[in-house]
């Protein structure tokens, strides 16, 4: 294989302000990966490369206080090559298209390298939930659902939780949908739902737990020098959610010392360790983690640059910059959340000798145990959970050895042919990559 690689240099030459747009950022990664793979046609990547398919939607409901409100959703498919489209629906007031493009085409590589049969895609509703009563959120769940109408469904486009979306969010997609569509098994066509509507055991903590297990899998692989366990590691974890919470919670039971944590109003540090369910209920009772006794407040910008051995952003996307990247301390990175570092960060953090397991890896966990529920729907059978953690541990492990080794080879290549490495990012949308047009080419370019 004849490396091509783009240097990953750190030298910013540049002082133009950094394109922040996820759609393009996602579109870099994709080069900066094919660019290891000259032997793949220009149209075929041209196919892979861009979504299949752009939905918007445009909806009024009515609120609870008697006013009506008109909302903007999104459904995007990117790729349908090796399964049905697969992806969240977020609700928050900074959805847009692009930004639902990107994550898109991030789920169809994130499918691909944790090896489930979906394809990639994503959906969202630009509002603030926190300004909408349950009522509200209910109204513009089913309006969204049925505007969407056959878009989705059981073997064709599968959403499940995203940002500010939950179990209960997917219980009214459900609903919606088997109302439009009675008399047939129509549990498939959403996962991360209740566990009494055909949800799966470990589903709420899937994406955490891959985490975790990707995070252990690469320090027992050596990838950090002198680290190789969580066990005794200092974590800060930058987004107090879902997916951030809960790792916090499981990175403790695993014997990190969780050192800060942040939420959207700001974060705490403590050298001494917090407990995570303490810290839960004192956000829980005030709203937030600031302001939590025996702690140091900061900002989320001050988070990211704490002295510890494993940062973990939980957050939303483009929390790791060029203009912050070089103060980042932390001895390893492992992104929970989609899209939290920029190109431009990617290239000083490997410069400094931090590697940075990728979204596309870290957080497959959702998706795999995703993978799982719809595998249980469809056979209507309900597995316990220990056997959804084996199966999930399994799954991340192989992933990561896969990127690991990825990256080795190349690496490799490279120091023979005097090119330049790729970081961990790279090696694992390669993966994704050659698997996707191996599938695309196997079963032939219609018609």
């Amino acid at each position: 294989m004849a490396i091509q690689s783009k240097s990953i240099s750190s030298d910013d030459a540049s002082r133009e302000p950094e394109d922040l747009n996820p759609f393009h950022i996602a579109a870099q990664q994709f080069d900066q990966a094919v660019a290891c793979m000259p032997h793949l046609k220009r149209g075929l990547l041209d196919f892979l490369k861009r979504p299949s398919r752009t939905v918007i939607v445009e909806f009024p409901i009515e609120l609870d206080d008697g006013t009506v409100k008109n909302f903007t959703g999104y459904r995007v498919l990117h790729n349908r090559v090796r399964g049905p489209g697969k992806g969240g629906i977020r609700y928050h007031p900074g959805v847009t298209l692009d930004e639902v493009r990107a994550l898109a085409s991030w789920m169809t590589w994130k499918c691909a390298v944790i090896d489930v049969p979906f394809g990639g895609a994503k959906g969202g509703v630009a509002c603030n939930p926190k300004e909408l009563s349950a009522g509200d959120l209910r109204k513009l769940t089913r309006r969204f659902i049925s505007d969407l109408g056959d878009l989705i469904g059981p073997n064709t486009d599968i959403p499940a939780p995203d940002v500010y979306t939950d179990a209960r969010t997917m219980a009214w997609i459900y609903d919606t949908y088997a109302i439009m569509h009675p008399g047939r098994n129509n549990l498939p066509v959403v996962t991360g739902k209740p566990l009494d509507i055909g949800g799966s055991h470990g589903r709420h903590e899937a994406t955490a737990r891959g985490c975790l297990f990707a995070a252990q899998r690469a320090l027992a692989r050596r990838i950090v020098p002198g680290l190789e366990s969580v066990r005794n590691a200092r974590v800060a974890v930058q987004g107090f959610g879902n997916a951030g919470g809960i790792a916090a919670d499981l990175f403790h039971e695993a014997g990190a010392k969780i050192v800060a944590v942040s939420d959207s109003r700001g974060g705490i540090h403590s050298e001494n360790g917090l407990t995570p369910a303490a810290v839960g209920a004192h956000k829980e009772k005030t709203g937030s983690v600031v302001g939590m006794p025996a702690t140091r407040d900061l900002s989320n910008e001050e988070l990211l640059t704490v002295d510890c051995d494993l940062l973990i952003p939980a957050a939303l996307e483009n929390q790791i910059r060029r203009d912050n990247a070089a103060r980042v301390r932390a001895r390893m990175i492992c992104e929970a959340a989609n899209g939290p570092t920029t190109p431009a960060a990617d290239r000083i953090l490997f410069d400094k000798g931090i590697p940075v397991v990728p979204d596309i890896l870290a957080n497959s966990g959702g998706v795999c145990v995703s993978y799982f529920e719809w595998v249980q729907n469809i056979e209507n059978e309900q597995w316990d959970v220990e056997e959804v953690n084996h199966k999930l541990q399994a799954k991340m492990e192989r992933a990561t050895n896969i990127v690991i080794d990825k990256q080795t080879q190349i690496n490799q290549q490279a120091k023979n042919q005097g090119s330049n490495p790729i970081d961990l990012r790279t090696a694992a949308l390669i993966v994704a990559i050659e698997r996707v047009s191996n599938v695309a080419l196997e079963r032939g370019i219609w018609p």
